[in-house]
């Protein structure tokens, strides 16, 4: 395998999502020729890391084509400013998960029972990407329904991190993280459940951030279920990753629940500038989900991260594991349970995949005690999460366990297997998902590996609901202080 040279910040490189439609903005690039070759790039770079399940191109030159007729009549009216503030990515490539609906569009799920399928309506957060005058491109590529945290569909090519193909891109967004980091698009949307953001964006290199529950909503098709679901962004940089925040933190009538707070004056992507702290910092690198050896790496990325953050002037204090694996645990029917949930015809079980299989199989033994059981015990977990960490203000832990994997080693032949491979690999980003705090995953750190330099994350943990912003902040000052490469382009091997 020959890998290519990491692009770090500077000359030569390929420019972030806010770069690119102040590009678009100036005149100098041009939103059908960018769409063009976005597309192009799609069809080959994308192919090489698995990043899309399906390339939009007939949408995507109407997108640019109005994205142009918006720029055309700024310019005729001299308010280029008022439409920079209220479409900060016109005319932008901004993919979308194959997880959400685009009306009209191939809506797969990473699944051979939706081959062909074709959405009927447009998902709310699409929708809010549609309406920034973004271009779609296409659908990232997913695993099966998004469960796993590797991407490896039943239909289509595998998703790799282009750092080393041989590896895993992570899940379940991983598509959206390889088109990222491999310099297709500079941003993309993603969705997390336990870490399907921040698992990819650490696998991959690049920036991930789960909001807050609440932040997103899922409507006006979607439930909130337990609130463990959210939609989020990857980026190569955390100042696109916010305004991409700023783009699809939404409410919509009957949210069940509650935003939590605001962005602030200027959104998201205002925060960015203005320095947090100093902070108080929680360092928890004992494994949560799981009974596992942590790489040395990943260790390493997390000592990175505490000089920086003390030089900073934050606090940084190691704490001890709020809760035991066997505790964590008490998520399990709720994961299952939703799996058992989908509405599938009988005759197409046999055709699913061994983990989704696995899990709805599991799912089906749990009766509606159990359930509210197990409501009640992810609360319990929550609250005594929430006690634990209560006079902190952000936790840092690794991103993942070890480096990016490679597929054979989490994606097994037995479901409980596979699940606990998965747990091994990813112990840290499922309890933000119970808490419903925001999480983010920055690039912080790279190791050479057998040969090969891999990248490793470390996750920054909010305390309190609503606390997006601060995290934001946070990430801006890491990367200010010790800027992370930003593009990997694959070579065949």
């Amino acid at each position: 395998m020959t890998q290519a040279p990491v692009t770090p910040h500077g000359a030569g490189t390929p420019r972030g999502a806010l770069e690119t439609a102040a590009a678009l903005r100036d005149g100098e690039l041009d939103p059908t020729t960018l769409a063009e070759q976005t597309l192009e790039a799609a069809r080959t770079t994308g192919a090489q890391v698995g990043a899309f399940s399906h390339v939009l191109e007939e949408l995507s030159l109407a997108q640019a084509a109005s994205a142009t007729r918006s720029l055309d009549a700024a310019r005729r009216t001299g308010t280029l400013d008022r439409l920079a503030t209220a479409f900060p990515l016109l005319g932008v490539p901004l993919p979308i998960k194959d997880l959400t609906q685009v009306a009209g569009q191939p809506f797969g799920a990473g699944s051979v029972l939706l081959q062909g399928n074709i959405a009927e309506v447009t998902d709310g957060v699409a929708q809010s990407l549609l309406d920034a005058g973004t271009v779609t491109i296409g659908k990232t590529t997913v695993p099966e329904f998004g469960f796993p945290c590797y991407t490896e569909p039943a239909i289509g090519a595998p998703a790799r991190t282009p750092w080393d193909l041989r590896r895993t891109a992570g899940g379940s967004s991983g598509g959206a993280a390889a088109a990222v980091a491999s310099g297709v698009v500079p941003i993309a949307h993603g969705t997390d459940g336990g870490g399907s953001v921040r698992i990819p964006a650490a696998c991959c290199g690049i920036v991930g951030i789960k909001p807050s529950r609440g932040v997103v909503s899922p409507g006006p098709y979607g439930t909130d279920g337990m609130g463990l679901v959210t939609d989020g962004i990857l980026a190569r940089s955390v100042r696109d990753a916010a305004v991409g925040l700023d783009l699809i933190a939404r409410e919509h009538p009957g949210d069940f629940m509650p935003r939590p707070g605001s962005a602030g004056k200027g959104g998201y992507l205002a925060a960015c500038d203005q320095a947090p702290g100093p902070l108080r910092i929680g360092v928890l690198t004992e494994p949560l989900a799981a009974h596992t050896e942590v790489h040395p790496a990943a260790l390493r990325a997390v000592d990175r991260a505490v000089e920086l953050l003390r030089a900073m002037g934050h606090e940084a204090t190691p704490v001890p594991a709020p809760f035991t694996p066997e505790q964590w645990r008490t998520f399990m029917p709720l994961w299952t349970v939703g799996a058992a949930a989908m509405d599938l015809p009988a005759e197409a079980e046999g055709r699913l995949m061994e983990l989704t299989r696995w899990l709805r199989e599991q799912g089906r033994r749990y009766d509606g005690v159990d359930l509210a059981r197990a409501v009640s015990g992810v609360q319990a977990i929550a609250r005594r999460t929430g006690e634990a960490f209560a006079e902190l203000d952000v936790v840092l832990t690794p991103a993942l366990a070890a480096p990016p994997a490679f597929p054979a080693d989490i994606q097994q032949s037995d479901g409980a297997d596979d699940f606990d491979a998965q747990c091994a690999f990813t112990p840290w980003t499922s309890t933000w998902n119970m808490t419903g705090r925001a999480a983010i995953s920055v690039p912080l750190h790279r190791e050479q590996i057998d040969g090969v330099e891999l990248p490793f994350g470390v996750q920054l943990g909010a305390t309190r609901a609503g606390d997006d912003a601060l995290l934001l902040a946070l990430a801006a000052q890491l990367e200010q202080a010790d800027p992370w490469p930003l593009v990997r382009t694959p070579r065949p091997s």
